[in-house]
């Protein structure tokens, strides 16, 4: 039988094989933060034929306490050994489908409305829709604080890279965990680093994101370190960006690709694009959640701003990687502004969503820019019509909290909760009086 099960049985069958005497089950809240809970081997009968009961009141942006009993689906398809517990008596898991007690899919789920999305996708006549992020992280000494490993640089080797041994194991983890891994490498910050996977179907790709983000916590652990995946930990250094490379297929073929074109670009991958673009404002309070996502958007640090696209220009939202010959199926368009602190479900929902909207309502995809963005003046890109994303977490909220395209997105409930829950987040910090206030204003005022 193949590591890779797709029954109840194939996942016993592999328990017994592997010695697995605990499942983790495993699933996300609205913001994208890992929940789980254990059961042993010997109750994945009950698991797989009834699912397992849990409060969801006690889980963010879940159900309140009147409405919460939530049943957790394990999805069999998405079994892994977990490589870092014991390899006699071990562990592993699946991630789950939330449903309510009625058996009926839980709107609240973020695997859901990434579902909702991939089914609209299917309606289109699309077979798939290909991710490939690439989430960047930092290691420091412990969680207390920010002093860095090393003071390397982007693609730096050896002594000036503290991390490449956690950084290799952490590779390994994750092949074991059935991620193909492509490179992995030093990134531009101290102590910054990147583990690219390969592309994949979107809904195993956000499952792989929450596997990814987890594992090299637990390696950084390992070594008596901490990872985070903040998006701006240090003043004045790069923040850490999930660049996104995004692709439709269709019968087997990538529906982006047209040979005549001049960027090689078909009709269905400019209005793809274009609906991207459209929508970014409106959508940066999901691939940007945070209040610290807007210290990393800022000009100047390789984190874009600037609502465009272009097939070389690293300042603009959007790059279309140039064409090479006989790589047909390697055309995409990269979103270069999610951080990896997002919720990968709803972000992938939100990007698949404007793509298709795009497509749908025949977007027109404006002509590249292929001039540094950054030195352009505020004039000079307001008269070339170039919007930027929002500024603070509180902006793009209010942006998201008045589109269709993110209510449609994540339906009633989770927008609703969404929008509190961010709404509330912008007004402890806006209220929040900071040591940079006091350091600047308290002897002089």
């Amino acid at each position: 039988m193949a590591d890779s099960p797709t029954s109840s049985e194939d996942v016993k069958a592999l328990c017994a094989e592997r010695d697995i005497r605990f499942i983790r089950l495993w699933f996300t809240d609205i913001l994208g933060q890992l929940k789980s809970f254990s059961v042993g081997v010997d109750e994945l009968d009950d698991a797989f034929e009834g699912g397992m009961g849990f409060d969801g009141s006690s889980i963010t942006g879940f159900n309140a306490i009147e409405e919460s009993d939530m049943i957790a689906m394990p999805d069999a398809s998405t079994f892994a050994v977990l490589p870092w517990r014991p390899d006699e008596q071990g562990v592993a898991r699946m991630f789950c489908d939330i449903q309510t007690p009625e058996r009926t899919p839980y709107e609240g789920d973020p695997r859901q409305v990434l579902r909702r999305a991939i089914a609209r996708m299917e309606g289109m006549g699309f077979d798939t829709f290909n991710v490939g992020p690439e989430l960047e992280y930092f290691l420091f000494k412990d969680s207390n604080g920010t002093e860095v490993l090393d003071q390397g640089g982007y693609f730096d080797l050896t002594t000036l890279d503290a991390g490449s041994d956690v950084r290799r194991e952490t590779v390994l983890a994750l092949e074991q965990l059935g991620i193909h891994v492509e490179y992995s490498h030093h990134e531009v910050g101290p102590s910054q680093h990147e583990v690219d996977m390969r592309y994949a179907p979107a809904l195993k790709m956000a499952d792989d994101c929450m596997t990814y983000r987890i594992t090299v916590k637990e390696y950084a652990m390992k070594y008596g370190w901490h990872a985070t995946f903040m998006p701006k930990p240090l003043f004045g250094e790069n923040g850490s960006g999930m660049h996104t490379h995004l692709s439709l297929f269709k019968d087997g073929r990538n529906a982006f690709y047209d040979e005549n074109d001049p960027y090689f670009l078909s009709d269905i991958g400019k209005a793809f694009i274009a609906g991207q673009l459209r929508h970014a404002r409106e959508m940066s309070a999901i691939f940007a959640q945070w209040v610290n996502s807007y210290k990393r958007l800022v000009p100047g640090y390789e984190a874009p701003v600037h609502v465009a696209w272009s097939r070389r220009n690293r300042s603009a939202l959007v790059r279309v990687p140039l064409y090479h010959p006989g790589k047909e199926m390697a055309t995409r368009m990269e979103l270069r502004c999610p951080d990896p602190a997002c919720n990968p479900y709803l972000t992938f929902a939100v990007l698949l969503q404007a793509g298709l909207e795009g497509i749908e309502k025949g977007y027109e995809l404006p002509e590249p820019m292929e001039q540094n963005l950054y030195h352009l003046s505020p004039e000079d890109r307001q008269r070339m019509g170039i919007e930027q994303l929002p500024a603070s977490l509180g902006e793009a909220v209010e942006l998201a909290a008045a589109s269709e395209l993110v209510l449609r997105t994540l339906g009633e409930h989770t927008f609703n909760r969404f929008v509190e829950i961010k709404r509330r987040e912008w007004e402890e910090y806006r209220l929040d009086v900071s040591q940079w206030e006091l350091d600047r204003y308290l002897a002089i005022l």
